[in-house]
């Protein structure tokens, strides 16, 4: 049985043969909080550089999807016998690759994009077979998107301001992934109202709808 004072500085045992025994003990101390040395700034540092060379190992790894994008529809442009200028650019966290400048180049959008959607998974899935790693990037033809893009972003903030007003629900036409996304985006910015998806492709279209 061992026993401590108060003060900390004795101790009774109850030693092998039943008898008290005291032994003096040296008090404890509280550990003096830890402070900044000069090895924690360098480890500091070394983690910042750490996650500067993995995005920068990102950024590569992108770019890279981008060169590899380009030369298999460099390629399927002379097999199409189609002239455009391929431009290679990372936004965020994709590749996106464009193409411009030649003529009759609406003929790989198609009507709504199907024809651009399908060339682009064709696109994605030649990235893949060359680095091993299913890729996300973006492909726009004509600058097809980007105008979507503009009129999607219109639509949804016109339709959230219709439904701020009515208090009424509004549910607009199918969509692909890709523009009801754009969608959402411009409805999230619009205090009052929310937006959601309904239905199955092709029919899947979004609703927005008081908050």
């Amino acid at each position: 049985m061992t026993v401590e004072t108060d003060g900390g500085d004795a101790t009774v045992a109850l030693s092998a043969n039943g008898t008290m025994e005291e032994a003096t003990t040296e008090p404890t101390h509280p550990a003096e909080p830890a402070s900044d040395t000069p090895a924690d700034d360098e480890a500091g540092r070394e983690v910042a550089a750490t996650e500067d060379d993995d995005a920068g190992d990102a950024e590569e790894e992108l770019i890279e999807e981008g060169e590899i994008a380009g030369d298999y529809l460099e390629q399927l442009l002379d097999v199409l016998d189609f002239d455009g200028d391929i431009d290679l650019d990372v936004e965020g966290d994709r590749a996106v690759v464009s193409i411009d400048g030649g003529r009759d180049l609406s003929k790989l959008v198609g009507r709504r994009g199907e024809v651009l959607d399908a060339l682009q998974e064709l696109t994605r899935l030649a990235v893949q077979q060359a680095t091993g790693v299913r890729s996300r990037l973006m492909l726009d033809v004509a600058g097809w998107r980007a105008k979507r893009r503009e009129e999607l972003s219109a639509l949804g903030a016109a339709a959230a301001q219709r439904v701020l007003e009515s208090g009424k629900p509004e549910s607009l036409a199918p969509m692909t992934p890709f523009e009801r996304k754009i969608v959402h985006d411009a409805v999230a910015v619009v205090d009052g109202v929310e937006s959601e998806s309904e239905g199955v492709e092709p029919n899947r279209h979004v609703v927005v709808v008081p908050a």
